[in-house]
């Protein structure tokens, strides 16, 4: 496995320089500002990250309006107290894309984020106290604790909600497969485990974020 600075100086070569490189690296917010976001808000996120996976992003963000009404502001107490007569309305809403399982999780993850609030005053509180370190276990808990939110989905969740952390997009996987981290894309606990580890390191060794670093892996590759 190759030093940061040694898959640094191979994205400089592919974007002809480090300017064009920091032109593509993004940054995670500071933890009070995470702690700050409304429960609330972290709900419509999930519900957005759900609604996009596997389908079209355009659609789904030109449609938002319609299921922020749909949702009453995604209102925890709200959406995690939904009847079955508001199930028959919402899977025959039109201002909201149709998928029965994708809604239920809205209730489902309302009481989510609802627990974590009882646990630790806040969602945004419980996400800006959690470890960079250890942001696979992070991804655990999306997985076991919430609905649909394993996998792409729980990554793209906790990038767009600002939390320091990595994407396995096919670019990245790549570079971690040529530095030899993994032989293929991780799918196993002890998989995720190792590149974490891969990670951890490479952020010893830089001082940057996990957000950078998997940015700057990608455009190594792309």
């Amino acid at each position: 496995m190759r030093s940061f600075s040694a898959i640094y100086d191979l994205a400089v070569q592919r974007k002809g320089s480090a300017d064009e490189i920091e032109a593509h690296v993004i940054r995670p917010k500071e933890s009070d500002e995470i702690a700050a976001m409304p429960d609330d808000r972290y709900l419509a996120l999930m519900t957005k990250c759900i609604f996009q996976a596997g389908f079209n992003w355009k659609v789904v963000e030109a449609m938002w309006p319609g299921f922020e009404a749909a949702f009453e502001g995604f209102d925890i107490a709200y959406c995690a107290m939904l009847h079955d007569e508001d199930f028959e309305r919402l899977v025959s809403d039109e201002r909201i894309v149709r998928h029965g399982p994708k809604i239920k999780a809205v209730q489902d993850n309302a009481r989510f984020v609802a627990d974590l609030a009882e646990e630790h005053g806040s969602a945004g509180r419980f996400f800006a106290d959690w470890p960079a370190e250890d942001y696979v276990g992070l991804l655990d808990i999306l997985k076991k604790r919430g609905t649909r939110l394993g996998g792409n989905t729980g990554q793209y969740f906790l990038r767009f909600a600002g939390v320091d952390s990595f994407i396995l997009s096919q670019s990245v996987v790549n570079r971690l497969i040529a530095e030899g981290v993994v032989d293929k894309a991780p799918s196993s606990a002890r998989q995720m485990a190792v590149v974490q580890k891969a990670f951890n390191i490479w952020k010893e060794q830089s001082g940057r974020s996990l957000t950078e670093i998997s940015r700057v892996l990608a455009v190594s590759i792309d």
